[in-house]
């Protein structure tokens, strides 16, 4: 039945925004918020310099191979309560985390978060883009969620910061189970349970099982080529069975009665072109928290909170071009131009962390290009993810949201790994050429290494905006940003109630 839009359903829409941005916030901010916390947990808990990356490792295994498998099962039982059993799960292995007292229960805690948060994070894209249907609010909606999936990283590092100094190591996990039960209240109240119409799908187990293991094994790959050497039998063994099983899925999926990513949706230029940006951006964006984390508080001297709050400016920035461009720019000009810009702009601000050295200053040196960097991620993100999900059936809509989520784990799975790589490899060889090694030596070797860094990302940047400006479609081919008709629910789908069988029809040239 059609409803007509009332300012009491606007104004549940966006109480559902926030609902939904908690979430997101939650899972993207879990992935560094604990990075902080891990020489006093370390500490307290007695375990290895060896193990400690498991820490890590444990929560991005388990999220970035079950993300997929998370986006369709909200596809068949239902949004809301894919939603609120993500939560709660969410929540448990929080607390199960922060009352761990071994090494062992605290890595199994995180594994489980990573299990929750891909049941979690793909459902809350997939609300959002099943809630917003009308464009202009759309734009908006999305502008919003793409900061906090841009900004997360930062804000986990500030929190963390203030929770180990001024708290405990423990209350980074804790802290997961106060801001899930308030997002619980608000899903509970105003996300509407939509019936299902028509016959329900059936799950894909072996296509499940396949793009999982080949999850699985290249987020394994990578991680364990930051600790073994890309050489090592088991780095290389995992990336060669991932290839295997990916090529595998692909094949299945043209034959599957009821495939789990309908290959349709990927091979759209739009959502690729978005997909691949996320994954670029992903890449770069990471690389950034690790290594000037690493020089604000090696080379610098900053505290924990210091360095958080050293953060604040880019995310600023991020947030404001987050609203620029869905509110004004990308409906006008699309995505063609401006994620290509958005990259242009990342490389340009790494390029300029490349000329820091151990005299240089926070204002003077690292803020312009952490605000440039803000803004181009303010740029990729939003623009990227509303058109990830533009016009995708009602159907897929939770896998479409899953593939946004895979793409930035993937890619920040990958840049830390090649990034790590190669900067630990222009250290060893500073070191080398400059013996005997002392303290300058090894503290100007440290920024070597943070500068290939940089000059990789900006590589990274680079290539993201060459294969973005070449396969985004100009405006007014396929996809629009600044036009969604209604699509086949009437009134219903117009006013942004969420009842029509697509989330947005595509529009055609001509």
């Amino acid at each position: 039945m059609s409803q007509t839009s009332t300012p009491a359903t606007d104004s549940r829409r966006w109480i559902t925004l926030v609902v939904v941005g908690l979430a997101q916030l939650m899972v993207v901010l879990d992935a560094t918020v604990v990075n902080i916390a891990l020489p006093s947990a370390q500490a307290d808990l007695g375990f290895s310099d060896g193990q400690r990356q498991w820490v890590i490792t444990a929560y991005s295994l388990t999220f970035a191979s079950l993300l997929l498998l998370g986006g369709r099962l909200s596809d068949l039982i239902g949004r809301k309560r894919t939603f609120v059993i993500g939560l709660i799960g969410f929540a448990l292995a929080s607390g199960l985390g922060g009352a761990a007292g071994s090494f062992e229960l605290l890595v199994a805690a995180r594994a489980l978060q990573g299990a929750f948060g891909a049941l979690l994070a793909p459902t809350a894209l997939a609300v959002l883009t099943t809630t917003f249907t009308v464009p202009r609010e759309r734009a908006r909606a999305f502008g919003v969620f793409g900061a906090i999936a841009g900004a997360g990283g930062a804000v986990g590092l500030l929190l963390g910061g203030v929770l180990t100094e001024s708290l405990d190591w423990r209350w980074n996990l804790y802290i997961n189970v106060f801001i899930a039960a308030i997002a619980l209240v608000g899903a509970s109240m105003f996300i509407p349970r939509i019936a299902r119409s028509g016959p329900r799908p059936r799950l894909d187990v072996p296509g499940t099982l396949l793009v999982s293991g080949a999850l699985f094994g290249l987020v394994y790959g990578f991680s364990n080529a930051e600790t073994g050497g890309w050489d090592a039998p088991l780095t290389w063994g995992l990336l060669a069975a991932s290839g295997v099983l990916l090529i595998a899925f692909v094949g299945w999926q043209t034959r599957a009665a009821h495939p789990l990513l309908p290959l349709k949706i990927v091979l759209d230029r739009n959502r690729g072109a978005s997909y691949l940006s996320v994954l670029i951006a992903g890449a770069g964006m990471f690389g950034i928290f690790l290594f000037v984390t690493y020089y604000l508080q090696l080379t610098l001297g900053y505290t924990p909170i210091r360095t958080g709050l050293a953060f604040l400016p880019m995310i600023g920035m991020l947030v404001l071009a987050a609203q620029l461009g869905t509110n004004l720019l990308v409906p006008r000009f699309g995505p063609k131009l401006l994620v290509p810009i958005g990259m242009t702009l990342g490389a340009i601000g790494m390029i300029d962390l490349t000329f820091l050295d151990a005299s240089s200053t926070y204002a003077t040196n690292v803020l312009p290009g952490l605000m440039v960097i803000g803004f181009a991620m303010g740029t990729i993100m939003p623009a990227s993810m509303q058109t990830a999900t533009l016009g995708v059936d009602r159907e897929f809509a939770g896998v479409a949201s899953a593939m946004v989520n895979t793409s930035q784990q993937v890619g920040g799975s990958i840049g830390t790994a090649l990034l790590n790589t190669l900067a630990a490899t222009a250290a060893a060889d500073y070191l080398a050429a400059h013996a005997p090694v002392t303290a300058a030596v090894g503290a100007q070797a440290a920024i070597e290494s943070y500068s290939t860094a940089y000059w990789w990302g900006a590589g990274f940047f680079a290539v993201g905006a060459v294969l973005s400006a070449l396969l985004f479609r100009r405006r007014g081919q396929g996809l629009s940003l600044a036009h969604t008709p209604p699509a086949e629910g009437g009134a219903a789908a117009a006013s942004g109630t969420g009842h029509a069988d697509r989330v947005a029809e595509p529009v055609h040239a001509g």
